[in-house]
């Protein structure tokens, strides 16, 4: 077992303990700090399935294609739209000196498709 500490993660002055349990034992294999990150960054991974499909797409909905051609074309709009929303989550964060991490995605999206249904918007 690895135990490590993320400072701050839910912005509250805080620290969380984390508890990782591996069945690598022997450290010249994989130190614990290596695992540690791995781990971190998986979730990071997991964090961006979650709002792809989740939070873009919709729970419980499918793709609309019917062709392969038209399914890559889809995922690449999927893909390029939550790209066009991280960056701007990005650019807001810097503005606002602030970890990107602390702004909500879903929260962001819910923001921008009011935005884009309001009536004065204009592309």
């Amino acid at each position: 077992m690895i135990e490590y500490e993320v400072p701050d993660r839910q912005g509250d002055g805080t620290g969380e303990l984390i508890a990782l349990i591996t069945t690598i034992t022997d450290p010249r294999q994989a130190p614990a700090a290596a695992l540690a990150h791995a781990y971190h960054e998986r979730w990071e991974h997991e964090t961006g399935n979650r709002q792809l499909k989740t939070y873009l797409r919709g729970p419980g909905r499918v793709l609309r294609s019917q062709s392969p051609d038209m399914v890559r074309q889809e995922l690449y709009g999927y893909l390029l739209t939550h790209y066009a929303i991280s960056a701007l989550i990005c650019q807001a964060a810097t503005e606002a000196d602030i970890d990107p991490d602390r702004i909500k995605f879903k929260r962001t999206v819910r923001i921008i498709r009011r935005r884009a249904a309001d009536p004065a918007f204009s592309p």
